[in-house]
């Protein structure tokens, strides 16, 4: 069995644990009827999500950029960007 890459497994254990976040906050809500930490537990959990998504596909670009030829990891290395 090919072993998973740790960026996905990561972007994985945050989306399960938002997920999980957003079902057991619904149900607090409903039990308790107070809403007033809603928007911090929510907001936190998918800003987390967001940066973690977006890193995950930055690396993924610039990944494919290498495997196409128009990026070396020398560049990386440099601090180029792959463009587009």
């Amino acid at each position: 069995m090919k072993k998973r890459e740790f960026s996905k497994v990561i972007i994985t254990a945050i989306s399960i644990a938002t997920a999980l976040v957003v079902i057991a906050s619904f149900a607090l809500m409903f039990y308790t009827g107070d809403l007033s930490a809603l928007p911090v537990i929510i907001t936190g959990c998918f800003t987390e999500l967001a940066s973690a998504t977006g890193f995950y596909y930055w690396k993924a670009k610039n990944e494919n950029m290498i495997k196409l030829g128009l990026l070396t990891p020398a560049d990386l290395d440099e601090g180029k960007e792959a463009k587009g």
